[in-house]
């Protein structure tokens, strides 16, 4: 899910968000907009081919995983979306859960 956050040239903080439900997809892009975020990548990678990476939704993209990355002037508005997005994460499987059992 989340990688790391790191500094850039530019001064700004930024975090990875791996494999990405396509559920959640835009979810994310609003929520980080909202909180003075920016997305700086967002790619669907092959889960099969490394070679293969697209900058935008395929037409089947079965198969593939989505990557974001995201950044803010501020570390602590990266810090903030990755706790919502984790937190979320940890709903939507927990509810899950519930459903089964």
């Amino acid at each position: 899910m989340v990688v790391q956050y790191k500094r850039d040239m530019n001064e700004r903080y930024a975090t990875e968000f791996k494999n990405i439900n396509k559920e959640l997809l835009d979810w994310l892009e609003k929520t980080s907009l909202e909180n003075n975020c920016r997305i700086d990548k967002k790619e669907w990678k092959s889960k099969y081919n490394s070679y293969v990476v697209y900058d935008y939704e395929p037409f089947c993209s079965d198969g593939f995983e989505i990557n974001m990355t995201i950044s803010s002037y501020d570390v602590n508005y990266v810090n903030f979306l990755k706790f919502l997005f984790e937190n979320k994460v940890k709903t939507i499987e927990y509810l899950k859960g519930c459903m089964t059992a």
